[in-house]
């Protein structure tokens, strides 16, 4: 199986300040952590190079490009909790033209690309908070479809924060079926992804939102997961997989409430790899959020051991999921909603 991460340097300079929670230098730190436990060599690095004007519009509004670059003139605030600081827009760009560059490699006989800065889920065409600038997943997206005619795209958002820029974008396109586990929006940030969102027009059934309640844990997580995507995989025939990665779902994550435990992570990537060889053999991995640094590290390691079959995983104890009643309510809720759309 062909293997491949995105790296520059200058991914490290997407840092939002020392009082914010995403800071500089996560990037470094996962390629450093994958060489000291010896997985980087089982993995070729691409260098990315920017994204283009072309790519951002797209999806995005020009105004809304044009804002974000006058803002890094000299630094400002995007959003109330997103400070634009001097020079964002050249490193956003670099990102976005990671993750796209990522998915054209998975054209060129690589079955697997990830970006460990990317999965900037709440940009939408015009506007964005929640630390992201482009939405680099619609971006991808959009350029495979002009490039390669991409028709169907699966996205699996794990992030524990919900997809909403992702959502709106799509929200009416059949051409992606978004699906998003994430906690529920009456407990977290942006405060969106309501059960009965499925979408709209040509594009009802194909957004999928499951809201978790705060403390799900393992047992239940796995258990929705086995039983949602699967059988949409099955049916929707994906040509692409985008796995946002986001493992801010670690019960040590200072932002969020979920209660997942690194072995977690590692049976999820393995689902989602054999998913992806089942349908279309091209899965792009987006790592997403995660705020804790150090578990971060090692939930991310533990997702590339699962991609990779390395069975030497790092575990911990599990913690306790007092959800599982509650969760398989809102997976039957949301099978009865879409069960005019999919087969369960």
């Amino acid at each position: 199986m062909n293997a491949g991460i995105m790296y520059h340097p200058d991914y490290n300079k997407y840092d939002l300040g020392l009082d914010h929670p995403l800071i500089g230098e996560k990037p470094k730190m996962i390629l450093e952590f994958l060489k000291n436990k010896k997985l980087l060599q089982k993995l070729t690095v691409f260098t990315p190079t920017p994204a283009t004007t072309q790519d951002l519009l797209r999806v995005h509004n020009p105004l809304y490009v044009d804002r974000i670059k006058n803002l890094s003139k000299n630094g400002g605030m995007l959003a109330a909790d997103t400070p634009a600081p001097k020079g964002i827009y050249d490193i956003a760009l670099l990102s976005t033209g990671g993750t796209k560059q990522a998915g054209k490699h998975l054209y060129e006989n690589y079955h697997i690309m990830m970006n460990p800065l990317a999965g900037f889920h709440h940009a939408s065409q015009s506007h964005s908070s929640g630390f992201c600038f482009f939405n680099d997943i619609a971006v991808v997206i959009e350029y495979l479809k002009a490039t390669q005619n991409l028709q169907r795209t699966l996205i699996v958002d794990l992030d524990v924060h919900h997809a909403n820029g992702t959502q709106d974008i799509y929200y009416e396109d059949p051409s992606v079926l978004n699906l998003s586990f994430h906690q529920d929006g009456r407990t977290l940030y942006p405060g969106t992804g309501a059960i009965d969102k499925i979408g709209r027009y040509s594009g009802e059934g194909y957004t999928i939102n499951l809201p978790l309640p705060p403390g799900t844990g393992n047992t239940s997580y796995l258990y929705a997961l086995n039983t949602l995507l699967p059988p949409l995989c099955k049916q929707y025939k994906p040509e692409l997989i985008i796995y946002q990665s986001g493992v801010d779902t670690h019960y040590s994550d200072p932002l969020a409430d979920l209660n997942l435990t690194y072995d977690v992570y590692y049976h999820i990537a393995q689902l989602i790899q054999q998913l992806s060889k089942k349908s279309c053999n091209k899965l792009l991995v987006l790592f997403g959020g995660g705020y804790n640094t150090q578990a971060s590290l090692i939930s991310y390691y533990n997702i590339i051991c699962g991609f990779l079959n390395k069975n030497s995983y790092i575990q911990e104890k599990t913690r306790s999921d007092l959800r599982e009643n509650q969760v398989k309510n809102l997976v039957n809720e949301i099978i009865n909603i879409l069960e005019s759309h999919w087969n369960f």
